[in-house]
């Protein structure tokens, strides 16, 4: 019963600082709806009898913009127009046809923590008669993730067999459905076919009513608690841009992101299996969830300052690509540790022997010696401490390795403001309470294998059965989670 008043006063003290930081600071912006590394296309083309025109937009989530601030000048729009047109190829009846840029524009926005979005719009027009069969392709930054939408309408022609739709969904980039956040469209190619003259007015506006764009994140989790820690996390984001930084909200600041890393330790993916599985593979003790738990502190603190200062200063570098990469070192570190878990636990079965010897001696002089010696070995291999340790640390390593999107984004928008300090307080925070909860699971987990320990050795059939097979059962599952995640990160690059 304490516990859960317990439990119960912590969900109250976290939901009254949400509440609090949603008061204090109610009109702060939102993120991409689609992503803070995102770099989102759309392409409208208007076919007439004697030119095509293009309504080309690019919109830049919170991360790329910030990446390419340092190139933005008087002729940035121009620059990046003439280099998105030659990477657009139109097609007719198989022959490519230049664009040529008619207008440029670029403008900022406002983004999540204290960064900026931005939106690039360029107007292409080819010098083309239009007939037969046509074809666009957007080759434009291809390597980035994101949002890709073609439209094509007639204007005073008739198209027939078109791959792409007249209207927009996405209000050329300025709404986008709620329903497509999940599965983002990615429309690089359009086919179609000019048939002859319109038999009436223009097909489609190039623009469509779409659903309001989404300020909440995906937070990997749904239900109430997805919810709570979408808008807990706006509001953390929204802190660092805050126009006066006081003390009293910046105490505010660390609490929530204590609050939010603990919140996020209970998202799928952060290692709470693995770690379970480890602690009941290798008979843990409460020292070894807190080693853990200390371990993706360190870890993931030090992993968003470094990819943050990298991310500052190679501006090719894409975001989403170095967490991938990093998604695939953690997996593969998992795998490590749990095959290593795995020897260890077939060793026993191995190695396990006895010896027994037994000697007498009878000498006739008047008395007599009898000496019988008995030896038994047993060795068995539950791992070294050193070994355990580096299986501990491995485990925290790979808990921790990838960065949260949110605390890099609380940094770089420090980093941007002048509030360096502020932002590794806020990195270092939200470390804490991931390993919080990590540490406190640990101990659950610890707690429960003990006593599962208890009913064996008291004769327990079935506890004994489960507590036999756990070693393998839980090396095994290791391997498995590691590989899982490491194919996933890998699929995502």
């Amino acid at each position: 019963m304490r516990v859960f008043r317990l439990g119960l006063l912590s969900a109250l003290a976290g939901l009254l600082l949400a509440l609090c930081a949603s008061v204090l600071l109610s009109g702060a912006a939102s993120a991409h709806p689609l992503g803070r590394f995102t770099v989102n296309h759309y392409n409208g083309l208007r076919v007439s009898p004697t030119q095509v025109t293009s309504l080309a937009v690019v919109d830049l989530a919170e991360l790329p913009t910030l990446q390419a601030r340092a190139e933005v000048d008087a002729s940035y729009a121009a620059r990046r127009c003439a280099a998105l047109a030659a990477a657009q190829r139109l097609e007719v009846a198989g022959r490519a046809t230049p664009w040529r840029v008619t207008s440029s524009a670029f403008a900022y926005a406002p983004g999540e923590g204290g960064l900026e979005t931005s939106r690039l719009s360029c107007r292409l027009v080819a010098e083309v008669r239009a007939a037969g069969a046509m074809r666009f392709t957007d080759g434009f930054d291809q390597d980035r993730i994101g949002w890709r939408e073609i439209t094509v309408a007639g204007d005073g022609v008739r198209l027939s067999g078109s791959s792409a739709p007249a209207a927009s969904v996405s209000r050329e980039l300025l709404a986008y459905p709620d329903d497509l956040l999940s599965d983002p469209l990615d429309q690089r190619t359009a086919t179609f076919t000019v048939a002859g003259p319109a038999l009436g007015p223009p097909s489609g506006s190039g623009a469509a009513a779409g659903g309001t764009p989404s300020g909440g994140l995906d937070a990997g989790i749904g239900g109430p608690l997805g919810t709570a820690l979408a808008a807990l996390e706006r509001t953390f984001t929204g802190l660092i841009g805050s126009d006066a930084l006081t003390v009293p909200l910046g105490l505010l600041a660390v609490g929530l992101a204590v609050v939010l890393g603990a919140g996020h330790a209970l998202i799928p993916g952060h290692g709470k299996t693995v770690m379970a599985a480890y602690l009941a593979g290798r008979r843990g003790r409460p020292r070894d969830a807190l080693v853990v738990g200390a371990t993706v502190t360190v870890t993931h603190t030090a992993g968003v300052l470094v990819v943050g200062l990298l991310l500052s200063a190679f501006t090719t570098l894409a975001g989403e690509s170095v967490l991938a990469w990093l998604g695939v070192a953690g997996g593969a570190l998992i795998a490590v540790v749990g095959l290593r878990l795995l020897r260890d636990a077939r060793r026993p079965a191995l190695h396990d022997h006895g010896h027994g010897h037994g000697h007498g001696h009878g000498h006739g002089h008047g008395h007599g010696h009898d000496h019988g010696h008995g030896h038994g070995h047993g060795h068995g291999h539950d791992g070294s401490a050193p070994g355990r340790r580096a299986g501990l640390v491995g485990l925290g390593v790979a808990g921790g390795l990838v960065p949260s999107p949110s605390a890099l984004i609380v940094l770089l928008g420090a980093i941007a403001l002048g509030r360096t300090w502020f932002g590794v307080a806020l990195v270092t925070a939200y470390g804490v309470g991931m390993a919080a909860t990590l540490t406190v699971t640990g101990l659950l987990l610890v707690r429960l294998v003990d006593r599962l320990e208890a009913r064996a050795s008291a004769g327990r059939r079935l506890a004994a059965r489960v507590s036999g097979l756990a070693p393998v059962g839980t090396a095994a599952m290791v391997v498995l989670l590691g590989a899982g995640l490491a194919l996933r990160s890998v699929a995502s690059l």
